[in-house]
């Protein structure tokens, strides 16, 4: 059981370190090797899976009864510290190297024991519950994501209503509390109802008041008490988070979409775009590319990408971010801190190579580098403010260096119509390029555009 002196400030000094291998759920995908900045030096590398099994299975053995870190214990702000928490998302049917999952993942273990996901169906409902095993997971205080998936067209309604309904039972929840509280206490009362719960410290000490007050309802009989025991659970503020691919999100559900849009809810929604209707055979979707070629588009898409974010920006009250882990990890995890913290709607737009590409799997976190270098993947942030004088759009990537034709040919949905048809596909690559220097151009003046939320 090899282990290495861990380098870094996130844990205590003489901490340990080891990269284990859950060799029986390996897919093999290569994604960790080819991103390894260490992979030269043999940090990791592949080799034959039964030459390994039986002692990586001793292995994991005893490495699963060593604690993860707390949430409190680590700063989940940075990279290092994030990946010290506990997945509650592992082990899915995805494909190997999916270029979702990892977002997902990611959005588990910076909130994952207070999570309720309403999933889109697609992949994401696929990998996500593919019955009678489960992705979704739990610590070992039995908390993690409570999971739904409801139909395709109408999964952003179905999140709104999960949304009121959890701050209706928190609402009813607090009414009985308040109506309660000669026999509980004021001091409970007041810290369970106005106390904040931003950090998770706080829910660490809502979680225990709540025990707390369970153990006094345990010793008064009378309705009021039985009925705010079924419900105290609700007094911990959820983190609501609406999940489905592009298809769900450009086309069949973007209306309900837009309603929560206008609406200004707490939901959080992050958008898995692969740019086609993945699960169902790689079909063209309203967010798919000029010039790549799908189901439906053999000819190479003739028109452009449907620009999402600009449609959720247009209502100014929306907290928007395009993101790309394989390109800037730190960018992705701050627009998603920043997501969950805004007491608004969020919705957060994240590039995810897909098979459907027509990309070697094991590549995938250099696919999201090379559409960032390319410009064909800005990423940015846009914060709402009350601020007058406020600037909320951030535009986080570089200018580009890459010429969109270079990042193309290297996917077949681009290169196949290179070989077939070269003439349009210059013709449609041009035209793929002009849109990709408006977009940067439009976005640089956003960057300087004044605008604020009116209160």
């Amino acid at each position: 059981f090899t282990t290495r002196d861990w380098k870094g400030k996130e844990v205590p000094a003489g901490s340990k370190m080891r990269i284990q291998v859950y060799a029986d759920d390996c897919t093999g995908c290569g994604v960790c090797v080819a991103q390894c900045p260490a992979a030269a030096k043999g940090a990791l590398k592949m080799e034959y899976r039964l030459d390994h099994l039986e002692e990586e299975r001793k292995n994991l053995e005893f490495f699963d009864t060593l604690p993860y870190k707390s949430r409190t214990e680590v700063d989940k702000t940075t990279i290092k510290g994030s990946q010290l928490i506990q997945p509650l998302f592992e082990f899915s049917g995805a494909c190997a190297g999916c270029g979702e999952t990892p977002y997902v993942k990611l959005v588990s273990q910076l909130f994952g024991d207070r999570m309720v996901v309403a999933n889109a169906t697609g992949c994401s409902s696929i990998y996500g519950g593919n019955l009678p095993s489960t992705p979704w997971s739990q610590d070992e205080k039995g908390h993690g994501p409570a999971w739904a998936n409801s139909l395709f067209e109408d999964n952003a309604e179905f999140g709104l209503g999960i949304r009121l309904a959890l701050d209706q039972r928190r609402d009813f929840a607090r009414d009985l509390l308040k109506k309660l509280s000669a026999e509980v206490g004021d001091e409970l009362v007041k810290s369970l109802c106005e106390e904040p719960q931003k950090t998770d410290a706080d829910f660490d000490r809502v979680r225990t008041h709540i025990a707390q007050l369970k153990a006094k309802l345990a010793q008064i009989d009378s309705n009021d008490a039985r009925m705010l025991m079924a419900q105290a659970d609700n007094l911990l503020q959820r983190s609501l988070w609406i999940v489905g691919g592009d298809g769900w999100a450009y086309d069949i559900g973007y209306g309900g979409l837009d309603h929560i849009f206008s609406l200004g809810r707490n939901v959080n929604i992050l958008v898995l775009d692969t740019e086609v209707y993945s699960n169902t055979g790689g079909q063209a979707s309203k967010s798919t590319s000029r010039g790549a070629i799908a189901k439906f588009a053999a000819g190479g898409k003739p028109g452009g990408k449907k620009d999402l974010g600009q449609f959720a920006m247009a209502y100014g009250n929306v907290y928007v971010a395009q993101i790309a882990l394989g390109a800037d990890r730190n960018q992705a995890l701050k627009a998603l801190a920043e997501a969950e913290a805004y007491e608004g709607t969020s919705l957060i737009i994240a590039y995810s190579p897909c098979i459907a590409h027509g990309i070697n799997m094991m590549t995938t976190q250099d696919r999201i580098k090379d559409a960032v270098k390319s410009g064909y993947w800005p990423m940015y942030r846009f914060q709402p403010t009350t601020d007058p004088n406020g600037k909320p759009f951030h535009l986080d990537s570089k200018e580009p260096t890459m010429p969109f034709k270079d990042f193309a040919l290297q996917e077949a949905r681009f290169a196949q119509l290179q070989r077939t048809k070269p003439e349009l596909a210059e013709h449609l690559f041009s035209l793929a390029q002009r849109d990709i220097d408006e977009r940067i151009a439009y976005y640089k003046q956003l960057v300087e555009v004044q605008r604020y939320v009116n209160e």
